[in-house]
C-alpha cells in the first residue's frame, strides 16, 4: 500500500470506476468475445490478451480483438453486433466483486459521501451489472461510456458527472484503477487514488500519476 496523500474530510463526493475497481469482469469480456468470434468464424482469445485491451470502452475493445485475431476492420460493424447480443445475456456471470469493495464504499458514505459510478462500460451493461453484484444502492448516478459525447481519459465525463452531483472537480475523489481514470482526474482537476489491481493496459499502476495507491477500497476507511 502507498498511503493516498489525502483525507476523506477535504471532498464532498467520490467518482468510482467500475471494471477493475469495483468488479472483475475479465471473465465476462472473455466469454462474450469468443463467443463473439465463434459467430464470424474467428480464432479466440486468450484473457492474458484481453486484459490489456479493456478499459477504453467496447467499441475500442472490439476493435483491438478483430485486429488481435487477424480480422479485417470492414467487419467491425457485425462484430460490435455480435459482441452486444452476448455480453448483454452473460453480464456478470463470469465476474467477482473484489474484496473490499463493499467496505470501501461503505466507509465513504459513512464520511457524508455522495457517491457516482462513472465507467466506460457501456451504460446498458453498467447498470444492470451493479444491481446483479448489490452495488446500485450505493449511487445517485450511474454514467456509462455511452453517456457522454467523449469517454476517459477526456476529462469530460468526469466534470460532468461532478455536475450532475453538484460538486466542484477539488472536491470529488476519482477512485479508479487506470491510467485513464488518473488522466482524465488530473484533467478535470480531480484528486485520484488507484487501487494497485485491475486493468491498466498492460502497464504497472504504480507508474501512474496519481495523488495514492491502494490494495484494496477498504483501505480508504484510513484515510
Amino acid at each position: 500500500m502507498n498511503a493516498p496523500r489525502l483525507n476523506l474530510s477535504d471532498f464532498d463526493a467520490a467518482i468510482v470506476d467500475l471494471d477493475g475497481t469495483m468488479v472483475d469482469t475479465l471473465g465476462d469480456f472473455v466469454a462474450a468475445l469468443n463467443a463473439m468470434l465463434v459467430d464470424l468464424g474467428l480464432p479466440a482469445v486468450h484473457a492474458q490478451a484481453v486484459e490489456k485491451m479493456v478499459g477504453k470502452g467496447s467499441e475500442h475493445l472490439v476493435q483491438s480483438v478483430l485486429a488481435h485475431v487477424g480480422a479485417e476492420a470492414a467487419r467491425y460493424e457485425d462484430a460490435f453486433a455480435r459482441y452486444q447480443h452476448h455480453y448483454i445475456a452473460i453480464n456478470g456471470q463470469h465476474s467477482a466483486l473484489y474484496a473490499g469493495v463493499i467496505d470501501g464504499l461503505q466507509a465513504l458514505r459513512a464520511r457524508g459521501l455522495r457517491l457516482a459510478c462513472l465507467t466506460n462500460k457501456p451504460q446498458a451493461f453498467a447498470v444492470p451489472l451493479l444491481a446483479a453484484k448489490g452495488l446500485d444502492g450505493f449511487f445517485e448516478q450511474v454514467f456509462g461510456g455511452d453517456a457522454f459525447a467523449r469517454k476517459k481519459p477526456d476529462p469530460l465525463p468526469l466534470l460532468k458527472t461532478c455536475e450532475a452531483l453538484g460538486t466542484v472537480p477539488a472536491r470529488t475523489l476519482m477512485v479508479g484503477d487506470s491510467s485513464n481514470d488518473a488522466r482524465a482526474a488530473r484533467a478535470a482537476g480531480c484528486p485520484v487514488v488507484l487501487v494497485s489491481y485491475g486493468y491498466n493496459h498492460g502497464e504497472p499502476v504504480r507508474g501512474v500519476d496519481a495523488d495514492g495507491f491502494v490494495d484494496s477500497l477498504a483501505e480508504l476507511a484510513a484515510t
